[in-house]
């Protein structure tokens, strides 16, 4: 008697799952190390089981990928899925950091000058390592955003947040990584760079940007879009030049616009400066510093 094709498939299915399951609690693992304390270990292991489940189904060995690999890289997706869907950055991170900006704002209106940490801890009544914690946050917050929408591919999920395992020069690759993510932000052209700052990194809504542009709202997700689109070739064409879209007209205008922007994002800083976006571990430092 012939053996059912079906149930091979489900067999070899659940075995990829049970062998597997382990990787789901590693990567969530590695994600708690690098976002708030709040956000809920069951959660993230669901969300990843799940994933896995999916990343299962779904596997081609024909393709000569290992599902270990595979799988990974979907567990992570669908983790960085979940922290989203949660908005952590907005509940909890920009809470505090209006309670942050209020207090230095104060500061300033008595003082006339900027507080220190040290100021702001007092102020906030709290210690120091709670306002270095808070800026943490936010800076985590807005590398995790932009990380779903500057990256394509099956790497997508691993650009920016350090895995625990990597080698010292592993390390140095990634923070180059957020290093080049920095500057080709920085650089973009003026309204594309407003809306990805007030968006991503201070969580503004739609509504009060396109306010603040004299636009409509519509016009300011065309613009996210633009910008998101321009920071993801900026990025390959320092770092994978192959990934960079060809244009149809390479002497045209906006082909023109792209390489001055691409050279702007290669001279905005040096390995030395980029590498000093982040800290030895690979946490993003306080943009406004």
């Amino acid at each position: 008697m012939s053996e059912n094709p079906t149930t091979t498939r489900t067999t070899d299915t659940d075995g990829l799952i049970a062998a597997n399951l382990p990787l789901v609690g590693h990567v969530v693992r590695e994600m708690l190390a690098r976002v708030p304390a709040h956000v809920r270990r069951d959660e993230l292991f669901s969300a990843g089981s799940e994933a896995l489940v999916a990343a299962a189904n779904a596997y081609d060995a024909s393709r000569g990928v290992p599902f270990p690999a595979y799988a990974a890289v979907r567990v992570r997706g669908a983790l960085l899925d979940e922290l989203r869907g949660q908005d952590w950055a907005s509940r909890s991170v920009r809470g505090k950091v209006r309670k942050l900006e209020g207090a230095r704002d104060a500061f300033v209106a008595e003082h006339g000058r900027v507080p220190n940490d040290s100021e702001l801890a007092a102020a906030l009544e709290t210690d120091v390592r709670t306002v270095v914690s808070i800026r943490d946050d936010v800076q985590r917050s807005f590398v995790v955003s932009l990380q779903s929408v500057v990256s394509e591919g099956p790497e997508a999920t691993e650009m920016v947040i350090p895995d625990e395992r990597a080698t010292p020069e592993d390390l140095i690759v990634e923070r180059e990584r957020v290093g080049y993510l920095r500057d080709a932000v920085e650089v973009l052209p003026e309204r594309l760079r407003v809306v990805i700052e007030e968006y991503y990194f201070n969580n503004r809504p739609m509504a009060e940007i396109a306010e603040r542009l004299g636009v409509t709202e519509s016009r300011v997700s065309q613009l996210r879009a633009e910008a998101t689109a321009l920071l993801r070739e900026g990025i390959n064409s320092q770092l994978d030049p192959e990934r960079v879209s060809s244009s149809d007209k390479p002497d045209g205008c906006a082909a023109r616009r792209r390489a001055s922007y691409y050279a702007a994002v290669a001279a905005q800083g040096t390995l030395r400066t980029r590498l000093a976006k982040t800290t030895p571990q690979g946490v993003p430092v306080d943009m406004s510093a």
